[in-house]
């Protein structure tokens, strides 16, 4: 974890935080998701005329990935329909880190000591706190399908973080595996979207107030996860999965400053031991 691989990360985590909030601010999900999707797909279609191809090593996983990502999106879009993005969005991002860590030590025997598990443990203690706080600070009892929603799009989280750190290794072109994902996964919703509000000219009709903000999230988007990726190839997945849960911070930010959500007492100390946590995934790396 280098001075420039934690800058990365740390860029990545405030741009994701960023297009998750323009794409749950968007009350119509899957107006949302279409754009963020297509206008992913487009930015890879481009990208991939001007990158090499990925290695054929890495083809399986980036296949594997593009189901994953489907999956992740029809989660999400579930959630944020479901509930808050300041409660959503932590318990999304919350649920990975740990898993990722126990996913990489059994098929990347990537296997963290003692000070960077405990690294890994309080940073999602913290996540977890700050999830546990957006129901608290509602008064109100669980939303069950919506906090289930949730934890699966975190399990789904992990499931393509581990995926892809072995995939874009094996590539040779980080640029050209990411390319080629954003338009693997990318054409899904939007054929979705085509089958559901056809014909054609309605859904763009629907489309139009919305495409500034989404095309904007989808390169947000894919920045991010271009950071990802690029760092995943100069360290172990645990930590970045874990540092990259950062934008939690940023998300709880901007659900108070936008959304009028509460940021009290509670999510500071949440915080807080979040940012010990990363601190203690750092010092072990």
């Amino acid at each position: 974890m280098t001075p420039l691989v934690t800058a990365a990360v740390l860029l990545a985590a405030v741009t994701h935080a960023s297009w998750n909030a323009i794409a749950a601010h968007i009350r119509d999900q899957l107006l949302s998701f279409t754009l963020i999707s297509g206008g992913g797909a487009l930015i890879g279609a481009v990208t991939a005329c001007f990158v090499p191809l990925p290695a054929a090593g890495a083809w399986p996983y980036l296949i594997a990935s593009a189901a994953l990502h489907i999956a992740y999106y029809a989660l999400l879009m579930r959630s944020f329909s479901l509930g808050d993005f300041g409660q959503m969005y932590p318990i999304a991002r919350g649920t990975a880190p740990l898993v990722v860590t126990l996913l990489a030590a059994v098929f990347v025997s990537e296997v963290p000591d003692t000070v960077q598990l405990a690294g890994v443990a309080v940073a999602s203690a913290g996540l977890t706190g700050l999830a546990l706080w957006g129901i608290r600070g509602k008064g109100a009892r669980p939303h069950w399908p919506a906090l289930l929603a949730a934890g699966a799009t975190g399990l789904s989280i992990a499931a393509y973080t581990v995926v892809d750190g072995v995939g874009v290794r094996a590539s040779g072109s980080p640029l050209g595996y990411v390319a080629w994902l954003m338009l693997a996964q990318g054409l899904i919703i939007p054929l979705y979207a085509l089958a559901r509000r056809r014909p054609a000219a309605a859904l763009a009709t629907e489309l139009r107030p919305y495409a500034g903000r989404g095309l904007l999230a989808a390169a947000l988007s894919v920045t991010a996860y271009a950071l990802v990726l690029w760092a995943q190839t100069r360290a172990p997945l645990a930590p970045i999965a874990a540092l990259r849960e950062s934008s939690i911070i940023v998300g709880a930010a901007i659900g108070a400053l936008f959304f009028k959500e509460r940021f009290g007492a509670p999510r500071v100390a949440a915080a807080s031991l979040m940012v010990l946590g990363i601190g203690l995934m750092l010092y072990a790396s």
